[in-house]
Order: structure tokens, then C-alpha cells, then sequence
């Protein structure tokens, strides 16, 4: 296995890998946007608060990045 090989095939990942969030821009604006509002006043992000938010989040960017595997 070359070296240069192993680098093509890392910045192939790494391409895909931005593919693949770009698809997701609406649910990760949406996810932001409740940690931020959850976080105002020195708040404290509290386990599942925006749970909603991240499950679409997660799902969006797993099926981004199947896609983008084909």
C-alpha cells in the first residue's frame, strides 16, 4: 500500500464527510439554535433538552452519509 494512496483515499473521506453535513444544514441550524437558546444566562445544557433536535440531526447526516458512499 502506498502512502500517497492512503492520502487520496483520506481527503476522498474527508470530502464526502463535508457532502454530507452540507445536506444537513437545516436540522443542524435547528439543533443550534435550541442549544443556544437552552444555554443563554450561563444555563447549563441539560441531558435531552434538545434531544428532538439532535435525533433529526443524527438521522439526516447517516442518511447523508450513505448516500455519499455509493
Amino acid at each position: 500500500m502506498s502512502g500517497s494512496n492512503v492520502w487520496h483515499r483520506s481527503r476522498e473521506k474527508l470530502r464526502r464527510f463535508t457532502e454530507s453535513f452540507a445536506q444537513c444544514a437545516e436540522e443542524a441550524a435547528a439543533y443550534g439554535k435550541c442549544v443556544a437558546a437552552t444555554t443563554t444566562s450561563k444555563q447549563e445544557l441539560k441531558k435531552d433538552h434538545c434531544a428532538q433536535e439532535f435525533a433529526a440531526l443524527k438521522t439526516c447526516f447517516a442518511n447523508a452519509a450513505k448516500k455519499n458512499l455509493k
